[in-house]
């Protein structure tokens, strides 16, 4: 016998904000299936702001509130019987964040929880990678978002390092970044994987799905180095508005894609990693996962 849920988690991020909706189907002795029903993207962007002025404008805000309440009746209509909210850099960055937070709440009845970098991160290492960490092998997972990028490191089946750092595709492109930061990222990623012979990455993130997309790869195989090499050479051969006209990319896509696949390479080259694997999730799945892995605490507890 089947037990069907509904779950909805809302990712509200430097570049977009997204609603994931996951059917949960429990299957007695069996694995939990996890299957992606639907996927909403807005292109808010909210920290092309927040990181040049420090705060949410107006606009940005009402923006979000429609969002936020057009997410309300899209989980009302799927029949969603759990749901999270949860903001990223740009939010809790932002001087005017949790005034904002509060307003949404009001206007579209949604509640946003802001989270840190290190909470970002281990909501992202909930998700279930059983099916690519073997115990033999090391990988670093590597999430691109707008405002951060969060790093852990898998060894034997367990995370043995996470770290969250404010370098981000959107604060590349208004030039947000000092060189120290990358200096730091780099001196980490040496650092934790050092003891390590060999490492893959896995990456995460609506650029790199992008990137393994139009690869043409199988699922489940991975992009190598020199291919990213290239693919990183041949995007910057174009302009932005060429990367629209003649690539067909999104314009929200087109700028930060270079500056996430130069994160990508350089986690790759630190770390002495030769492949990585693209499996689709990120912190909207990690939402979910939670969301899940709490409903079975609670059943625990009350038995």
């Amino acid at each position: 016998m089947l037990n069907i849920e509904k779950y909805g988690a809302v990712d509200i991020g430097s570049n977009a904000i997204r609603l994931l909706v996951v059917s949960v189907i429990e299957q007695e002795g069996k694995d939990t299936l996890f299957k992606k029903t639907s996927l909403v993207r807005v292109p808010i962007r909210l920290g092309a702001e927040v990181f040049l002025e420090g705060k949410i404008s107006d606009n940005s805000a009402n923006r979000m509130v429609d969002a936020m309440t057009a997410f309300r009746l899209l989980m009302k209509t799927h029949n969603i019987n759990r749901f999270r909210a949860c903001a990223t850099s740009a939010m809790r960055e932002a001087s005017n964040g949790r005034e904002i937070a509060e307003i949404i709440e009001k206007r579209s009845g949604l509640t946003i929880n802001i989270i840190d970098g290190n909470d970002e991160a281990a909501i992202i290492a909930s998700t279930d990678l059983k099916n690519l960490i073997q115990d033999d092998k090391v990988f670093l997972y590597v999430d691109v978002g707008g405002g951060s990028t969060e790093f852990t490191v898998f060894a034997n089946g367990h995370i043995v390092a996470s770290r969250s750092f404010k370098l981000g595709t959107v604060r590349l492109i208004n030039d947000r970044v000092d060189e120290s930061m990358w200096n730091d990222v780099e001196e980490w990623i040496k650092n934790v994987t050092k003891n390590f012979h060999k490492v893959s990455l896995i990456g995460s993130g609506g650029n790199i799905n992008s990137i393994y997309k139009s690869s043409g790869k199988k699922i489940g195989k991975p992009l190598s180095f020199f291919y990213l090499s290239s693919y990183y050479e041949y995007i910057k051969s174009f302009t932005y508005e060429e990367r629209i006209t003649e690539l067909d990319m999104n314009p929200d896509r087109a700028d930060v894609v270079v500056p996430a696949t130069r994160i990508y390479l350089s986690a790759m080259k630190w770390s002495k990693a030769k492949n990585v694997f693209v499996p689709k999730i990120g912190l909207s799945d990690g939402i979910v996962r939670s969301l899940y892995n709490e409903k079975i605490a609670a059943e625990i507890e009350v038995q």
